[in-house]
């Protein structure tokens, strides 16, 4: 029995501010930006967003369409939660109208725990093959203002749904993985922003690549020229390349520059203009992929990287179904990036300060762009939610 990834939905903010804005007001060359780093813009949340709203959009487009009425495990993924205590999975479900027989869970392990979330959907769908999981990742990346990490803010969701015999993507049954004790990035409790340690994270991202890859060929006994395509864990589009780059070397394959731009450049566009989506980061590099390909790439072989820092990395792969173009959200996804407004340093900064208040009183919080939901304010220190669906 195939199962795998039947449905994806990808959202993010209505605003953005592009690096070339944040190069002059940092005093520094755009490319240092561009092509140093290979992003281009960095979605902002507004106000009245968090990684809730972001999430319930991302997977509105799925209820809508009657895709969540056999879903019996939400798993909400993220390194942005807002409770230690409440999963942000549960307001979704609310929100989506979801049936109540339904288990939800909040899963964390910085950018990973999405595919952590993929790996136990499935296991829940082959022991209930009629069922269906939804997995949705959804984060804010946020850096101090002026420090290294700034450019690489981004902020995303993308909704996973799982089931079998899937119209997108079967999931093969091997993978490779890899967990260790690190400080490469990380952030406590009583810190917004988070800490990171650039060039070690750099470093731990490709042993954990190399690591995680050599499990999966002996499993498998496949090379990387089994592959049509790869999608990589995506902080910046510089990292999926030099990691392609280093895995080549490591397993003595030779790639040109050309080779690399079509294994890799169509999963790398959307990330380009939306910046880091932490745990959504690899699946938005996917809808990327699907979406953009002029291929047809029925039956094709992609090979997938996904990796969190701390750290664990995973290695495994999926084929493209048949048909599969048919039950994407292409269209919705260029509309929403083709039709975002630009923000002004003074408004970013503005926004980056303004910040959720932790005083315990009640607020209403004013509308802005935002896609099906919003976060409308806090009362009794419980956050409020509102529907903009008619």
């Amino acid at each position: 029995m195939k199962i795998g990834i039947d449905r994806l939905s990808f959202y993010t903010s209505h605003y953005y501010v592009d690096l070339k804005t944040l190069a002059t007001a940092r005093s520094v060359d755009t490319d240092k930006y561009y092509v140093g780093i290979g992003q281009e813009k960095m979605a902002i949340p507004s106000p009245d967003e968090d990684v809730v709203t972001l999430a319930a959009s991302a997977a509105y487009p799925l209820m809508a369409a009657g895709d969540l009425e056999d879903v019996e495990l939400l798993l909400f993924a993220t390194e942005s939660g807002i409770d230690q205590s409440k999963s942000a999975g549960i307001y979704v479900h609310g929100l989506l109208e979801m049936s109540s027989r339904c288990r939800c869970v909040e899963l964390k392990q910085a950018c990973y725990s999405a595919t952590a979330g993929i790996q136990l959907a499935i296991g829940f769908v082959a022991r209930n093959p009629t069922k269906k999981a939804l997995v949705i990742a959804s984060d804010v990346a946020r850096y101090e203002l002026g420090s290294p990490g700034e450019a690489t803010q981004g902020c995303g969701s993308v909704a996973i749904l799982v089931s079998a015999n899937p119209r997108i993507m079967a999931i093969d049954p091997e993978c490779g993985y890899y967990t260790e004790d690190v400080m490469d990035f990380w952030r406590p409790n009583y810190r917004s922003e988070a800490l990171v340690d650039g060039k070690y994270s750099t470093m731990v991202y490709i042993h954990a690549l190399v690591e995680s890859w050599k499990q999966y060929a002996e499993l498998t006994g496949r090379s990387l020229t089994d592959f049509d395509r790869f999608c990589y864990h995506i902080p910046f589009t510089k990292m999926a390349e030099k990691a392609h780059q280093k895995l080549c070397r490591k397993t003595k394959v030779d790639v040109d520059a050309e080779q690399m731009r079509a294994l890799l450049d169509e999963s790398l566009r959307y990330s380009r203009i939306t910046g880091n989506c932490y745990a959504g980061s690899m699946y938005v590099g996917l809808t990327s992929l699907l979406d953009s390909c002029e291929e047809d790439l029925a039956g094709k072989r992609v090979g997938l990287y996904s990796y969190g820092s701390g750290c664990v990395g995973e290695f495994f792969s999926g084929v493209i179904q048949p048909g599969y173009r048919s039950v994407l959200f292409s269209d919705q996804h260029r509309n929403l990036l083709e039709n975002r407004t630009e923000l002004t340093y003074q408004q970013y900064e503005d926004i980056f300060n303004y910040g959720v208040p932790t005083d315990g009183g009640d607020y209403v919080f004013p509308q802005y762009k935002t896609g099906a939901f919003r976060f409308s304010g806090i009362s009794q220190h419980k956050r409020e939610y509102e529907s903009l669906v008619e």
